[in-house]
């Protein structure tokens, strides 16, 4: 008997009914972004390896590097992020410039309940405006597609890494895991990294107690008085939301399909100012959105 060869651990195919709801939700979510004015891209699917080198803090272990037969190191992308931005230092793009981009990505970490070393991110930006306008078109899309996906229930949770401005990034990483280790796991990975016990309680408690910043304030104002979206409904201030990726300077967000901060989170994304400028001379602001296909696929009641 013929054994078919296994494929390699994370990695697999995709059978004709998934590809089907895969394409249906693409076709969706694009019709929404090309209404607002945001138009497709495609970069490698590898690149240089110091063109993503020092770009995502601790997760830059799980980037996958190899050399080819010139010796050159290169790199799977990690994100298709950090490839926008090369992009746009490459290419000088009339601004403002909305993309969007559908791509394969990988990761070197365990396989884990909808999410594979190789998966599919949907993402769209808008690059060269630091206006909140701008933050607020981006988590209106990701809403209102969302809900034309059916995702009635979906909360979008926001904060702005203008709050943990005195606290270093380590610290901000530890906050990132509330939700997957708890306040106490928190609180001993503080510890652990130095913090005196009282003053890793005090960071967290602190963390808890933040305010809305004026400008997610202004944000928040934007998205019910132009966007017609409830707060508390559609989206919510949480203080504790840090993203864990290094380039990320303004507000960030996450999408919860329950409206449950610990559920999965089915796209996220947030204001990344300074990564452009790391390929160019130029400060060029850019904000934007990533939907996680199959994490969305996984709690999706929607047939093609």
């Amino acid at each position: 008997m013929n054994i078919a060869p296994l494929t390699p651990k994370g990695f697999r195919d995709i059978k004709p009914n998934i590809a089907q709801k895969r394409r249906a939700a693409i076709n969706q979510i694009v019709s929404i972004l090309e209404n607002y004015g945001f138009e497709p891209i495609e970069t490698p699917t590898v690149e240089f390896a110091q063109t993503l080198q020092g770009k995502y803090g601790e997760e830059e272990r799980l980037i996958y590097q190899f050399e080819d037969r010139g010796g050159r190191k290169l790199a799977l992308r990690y994100d298709l992020t950090v490839p926008l931005a090369r992009y746009v230092a490459t290419y000088n793009p009339t601004l403002p410039f909305r993309r969007y981009q559908i791509g394969q990505v990988f990761r070197g970490e365990n396989p884990q309940k909808g999410r594979f070393r190789e998966f599919t991110q949907f993402d769209f930006d808008t690059v060269g405006s630091a206006d909140p306008q701008e933050d607020a078109l981006i988590l209106a899309v990701a809403i209102n597609s969302l809900k034309q996906l059916g995702f009635q229930k979906t909360v979008m949770l926001i904060n702005d890494r203008a709050n943990f401005a005195d606290l270093s990034i380590e610290v901000v990483r530890a906050i990132d895991k509330l939700y997957k280790i708890g306040e106490e796991g928190v609180i001993q990975e503080l510890v652990a990294g130095g913090l005196a016990q009282t003053q890793a309680q005090e960071v967290v408690e602190k963390v808890k107690s933040q305010k809305p910043t004026p400008n997610l304030e202004q944000i928040f104002k934007l998205l019910q008085e132009k966007y017609n979206l409830a707060e508390n409904v559609d989206f919510k201030f949480d203080p504790t939301l840090a993203r864990g990726l290094d380039y990320y300077t303004g507000v960030i967000f996450e999408a919860k399909p329950d409206g449950d901060p610990t559920s999965l989170t089915i796209g996220s994304g947030g204001r990344y100012d300074n990564l452009i400028g790391t390929f160019s001379k130029k400060s060029i602001p850019a904000v934007g959105f990533s939907f996680g296909l199959d994490r969305l696929l996984e709690v999706l009641k929607f047939s093609p």
